[in-house]
């Protein structure tokens, strides 16, 4: 049982691989609540559909490798830039013209490529807790992912061969960064199952997918033009939240700190997060009929 069933959904098929996608209301603007870690799908917005829903048109989707899309094994599908460009097939499945990209996390890579590579596809973008590298990735942790690992202690249980021995434990562990708020057990419960629903060798193909460097994520923000949002938990144990102040002087975007949150604030203080997606839609210009 749902709060918000979906009016419509579908698949979108990008190169023998099929993602699953939901349409939830009708009134514009849509909202492009974006995909994040294949580590979840798109049931992590289930706090917010049901809301937005009432007064936006809303389109989720499942990225590869979770929810009701495909799981490849082959890292293609899950390099940033296919990654966007699956997005903007789900908007053309839909028969949405233009949209507010919303991303949690991860999701802030495929979103800043759409700013800065297709323009006329967004309104505006909301970031939450973005993890998108401007330079500032150095030194936060020690890249030991491919290495056989010695110790089974905080971080280092962010490693291949962990997650294959001693995959719930990792999204215990993981979880439970993401939500640094006291009395969450619900939401690492949630995000747990939700993490069993995929696979250790699902996240290790995506691991292995390309990311966007420093240089590059800069460049996208410096030829971005449309009105930003970010919004950052002032405790997120994952990451740090001078990265969202960083994004938001980069993109000439409003910051919003939000006090005691961590890294997944929408799932933790909904209302608050729901009231600023849906401000700040409001507060940009109308878009075209569709």
């Amino acid at each position: 049982m749902r709060a918000r069933e979906p009016d419509a959904d579908g698949f979108v098929d990008r190169g023998g691989v099929k993602l699953h996608w939901e349409r939830f209301g009708h009134d514009e603007p849509t909202l492009l609540l974006l995909p994040t870690w294949t580590v979840v799908h798109a049931r992590f917005w289930k706090a917010q559909i049901p809301y937005l829903a009432r007064h936006f048109r809303v389109v989720t989707y499942d990225g590869p490798g979770n929810g009701r899309s495909d799981r490849p094994l082959d890292p293609g599908p899950y390099g940033y830039e296919e990654e966007a460009r699956a997005a903007a097939a789900v908007l053309d499945a839909t028969g949405t013209g233009r949209a507010v990209a919303v991303s949690l996390s991860m999701g802030a890579q495929w979103a800043l490529w759409l700013m800065a590579n297709r323009p006329e596809r967004l309104l505006g973008s909301v970031f939450i807790g973005p993890a998108i590298d401007l330079g500032l990735m150095d030194g936060d942790v020690e890249d030991t992912f491919d290495e056989p690992y010695t110790s089974t202690e905080g971080w280092a249980r962010y490693n291949r061969y962990y997650w294959l021995d001693h995959y719930q434990d990792f999204l215990e562990f993981f979880f439970a960064q993401c939500f640094s708020e006291a009395h969450s057990t619900k939401q690492v419960e949630d995000a747990v199952g939700w993490g069993l629903e995929t696979s250790p060798e699902v996240l290790i193909a995506e691991h292995a997918g390309p990311e966007p460097d420093g240089a590059t994520a800069r460049d996208w923000c410096a030829r971005s033009t449309c009105p930003v949002l970010v919004i950052h938990g002032d405790d997120d144990q994952v990451v740090a939240p001078r990265h969202g102040r960083a994004l938001a002087e980069a993109t000439g975007g409003t910051l919003v700190v939000l006090g005691g949150a961590g890294h997944i604030p929408n799932a933790r203080d909904p209302v608050k997060v729901n009231r600023l997606i849906a401000d700040f839609a409001r507060s940009l210009p109308a878009t075209e009929p569709r």
